[in-house]
């Protein structure tokens, strides 16, 4: 592990995330859903800089502190294209581009379906990525600009990753997506799953991060068959009020 994450809850329901090359010192924020909490998180930490905010998509709650945090701390921002809608943003994120953290490599892959440009940061060798808004624990995010298919494909890139691959998430949904879940799939596992998430958001926990192989286990936005399923359980989850 060459990197230091340190994840805090912000806005109503989003989590915050800073990380840290250990070789270098270098400090980046994933996304910036509140640009003074994220301030107050580095002061408390101790880490003394902040260089780099790496936005995953262009939804304000994702990047509305980026004018400030720019603004008083000279940091890059790296993000998709589609950023610039709303925020500032110093350099582009393609998918199949690399963005260095310090000496931590992130790989970058464009996931359209929440949004259009959507992309998450994976570091394959510390076996993590940071998803945004297109993968949560027992779901997905919803359809806002692409559409089903985009979402489907978009979701099969990150089940070809290593299934020990730790996923930080930028909200806490899961217990919602633990109940749906259940309304689909009442295997014993899927209980006991959905029965350990309660416990945890009942001690006031996070369930964030969780892990590709219990995903590939659990989510039905994973074991989805095709983009027709998929597009299904979508719509149903939409509607869902359990």
């Amino acid at each position: 592990m060459t990197l230091d994450v340190h994840l805090f809850p912000c806005r109503s329901d989003n989590y915050g995330f800073l990380i840290r090359d250990r070789a270098t010192g270098v400090v980046a924020t994933v996304d910036t859903p509140d640009a003074e909490r994220i301030l107050q998180e580095l002061d408390g930490l101790g880490w003394g800089r902040l260089d780099l905010i790496l936005n995953t998509h262009w939804h304000p709650d994702h990047t509305e502190g980026n004018a400030r945090l720019k603004a008083e701390t000279g940091c890059e921002i790296v993000g998709p294209e589609e950023v610039r809608r709303v925020a500032p943003l110093d350099r582009v994120a393609a998918d199949g581009e690399v963005v260095q953290v310090g000496e931590t490599r992130f790989e970058v892959t464009g996931t359209p379906g929440h949004t259009l440009g959507h992309v998450v940061y994976r570091a394959a060798a510390d076996d993590l990525a940071f998803v945004g808004d297109t993968l949560f624990a027992l779901g997905c995010g919803r359809l806002f600009e692409g559409t089903a298919q985009q979402m489907f494909d978009s979701l099969q890139r990150l089940k070809a990753w290593p299934a020990q691959t730790v996923l930080w998430c930028a909200h806490e949904y899961t217990a919602s997506n633990a109940r749906f879940t259940l309304s689909l799939d009442d295997r014993p596992e899927t209980r006991a799953h959905a029965q350990a998430v309660f416990a945890v958001r009942e001690r006031g926990e996070p369930t964030v991060p969780t892990r590709l192989d219990v995903e590939l286990r659990f989510n039905p936005f994973l074991t989805a068959t095709d983009a027709d399923q998929f597009a299904a359980r979508r719509a149903a989850k939409d509607g869902f009020s359990g």
